[in-house]
């Protein structure tokens, strides 16, 4: 793909995690996933990067502890792959700005470049409208990181109140939002949340986890095709980024089919907007240089 080929730099994979089960267990799995319900690290991770030309990668987290961030900025500390952390931390704790700097001021801190909370997980659909969330966001945004905004379609119309009410933060949404793409399946909402979502120049989104999001067994390119084709138009490829998922990704892809799949569905593109796409944007929104 010549728009791949394109980035000098080297592609970014701006969106992995790594599974260490006896140090942090991954609660989250349930029994459709035991294929993922392992161990999964960068000795199994290399060989794919290598594979697809990803330079660097961004590494998420997973678990709702601080000790887990701080390992996965120990594991940035040492392994050259990693650019960038997004790590957990509680919106609503009154002392977030020091967890902030106690993240910051350990091995591998200088490797923080935003935060995550799963807010998917919260019952109420108005979460990211409390008081104490916005001034936990607020807080963010003054460490001068970004926030990744892992949402499902109950907190869609929240989301869009947040991103215009704070347009100092740099939102990151993971996954696109979550849609369903199983075959047949109707997105002209989500497609109006994309339009609507991407009208603010605070807000990136992130080409990952679709396969996830299709029928596992089943999906095609072509069952993903008519998002990608929306979020282009919506935020154009200088507020996309490609992420893997990995190894959440496994449940429905390997990773270089799902590689594959992101070059043919953006085979229309550019060089340059696929340079954005593999590796640009990642850099430009989470502030990080290439090696």
């Amino acid at each position: 793909m010549e728009a791949v080929e394109a980035n000098a730099a080297g592609r970014v994979d701006a969106h992995h995690h790594i599974f260490e089960q006896a140090r942090t267990p991954q609660t989250w799995l349930d029994e459709r996933m035991d294929a993922i319900n392992g161990d999964f690290g960068n000795v199994e991770l290399h060989p794919e990067t290598t594979r697809a030309g990803i330079a660097q990668t961004v590494l998420v987290q997973t678990v709702a502890k601080v000790r887990e961030t701080e390992h996965l900025l120990d594991i940035a500390a040492r392994e050259k792959l990693i650019a960038g952390v997004v790590g957990w931390a509680d919106l609503e704790d009154p002392a977030l700005d020091a967890t902030i700097a106690s993240y910051r001021d350990q091995p591998g801190g200088e490797h923080l470049v935003g935060l995550r909370f799963a807010v998917q997980d919260e019952a109420d659909p108005a979460f990211l409208d409390r008081p104490s969330v916005r001034r936990g966001l607020a807080t963010v945004s003054d460490a001068g990181l970004a926030f990744d905004l892992l949402i499902t379609r109950p907190h869609w119309d929240a989301a869009v109140r947040v991103v215009r009410d704070l347009p100092s933060l740099q939102f990151v949404l993971d996954h696109l939002g979550k849609p369903t793409l199983a075959k047949g399946a109707d997105i002209s909402h989500w497609a109006t949340l994309m339009l609507t979502l991407a009208k603010h120049d605070n807000v990136s989104a992130k080409l990952s986890g679709l396969v996830t999001e299709a029928s596992w067994r089943t999906w095609t390119p072509d069952d993903l095709r008519p998002a990608v084709e929306v979020v282009l138009q919506a935020f154009g490829p200088n507020r996309l980024m490609f992420g893997s998922d990995w190894p959440v990704c496994l449940l429905a892809s390997d990773y270089q089919r799902w590689v594959a799949t992101a070059e043919e569905l953006l085979a229309g593109t550019s060089p340059a907007d696929g340079s954005a796409i593999f590796g640009g944007t990642a850099r430009r929104v989470y502030g990080f240089r290439p090696k």
